[in-house]
């Protein structure tokens, strides 16, 4: 939790609370299923919840912001947010059914009252949204087809609304056909040795 602490220090005490009692709830989970790399949960905090909580450096979202987790896998970036943002409204996505039933129930015991997960389809998924956030899931051109036609037409952020991935590595391949693509690196924002390589890719929609 320190190094939660050591980014965002003015976290309130129900914050600090839930950021806490994640470990323990996702320690619970992954010796049933494989939540989260088993290789990772040892750093937990700086890999999945930190990581996530790198989007909170790039933008704050309004209160009554409308955010999708598009494949949220082990529910992240959408439950470090959810903590984050209690203001805002989060639906988390994924098409397995047994990463939904666990992190619905982390969530529950987490007394998340500001996000609603579903196992679904993205592309099938018919509301819209301000903001689509993702966490490594697929490459940025199927990411795009997936989420067509999927964003509010009114902005109230002076980011305007779009596709924020948390991606790693080399994009320059990826975002070939995207000219209008920016790029935040998270090692502006975090010292670690993990965040050398780690981005979110901004992508407003067609």
């Amino acid at each position: 939790m320190q190094i939660i602490k050591k980014y965002f220090p003015n976290l309130n005490s129900q914050q600090k609370e839930q950021f806490a009692e994640m470990k323990d709830l996702y320690e619970h989970w992954n010796a049933r299923i494989n939540l989260i790399s088993r290789k990772t949960i040892g750093h937990f905090y700086k890999q999945h919840l930190l990581h996530s909580l790198g989007l909170a450096k790039i933008i704050s979202f309004l209160p009554n912001t409308n955010i999708m987790d598009a494949g949220t896998g082990g529910g992240f970036p959408g439950l470090p947010l959810a903590i984050f943002f209690p203001e805002s409204h989060f639906l988390l996505v994924d098409s397995i059914a047994k990463k939904i039933n666990a992190i619905t129930d982390i969530a529950k015991n987490l007394e998340l009252k500001n996000t609603h997960i579903i196992c679904k389809r993205i592309e099938n998924l018919e509301e819209r949204f301000d903001f689509i956030v993702s966490r490594a899931l697929t490459q940025l051109p199927r990411l795009v087809s997936w989420t067509s036609g999927k964003f509010l037409k009114t902005s109230q952020h002076v980011l305007p609304n779009g596709l924020l991935c948390l991606k790693g590595g080399d994009l320059n391949e990826e975002l070939k056909g995207f000219p209008r693509a920016i790029e935040y690196s998270l090692k502006d924002y975090f010292n670690e040795i993990f965040f050398e390589s780690k981005k979110v890719v901004y992508l407003p929609p067609d």
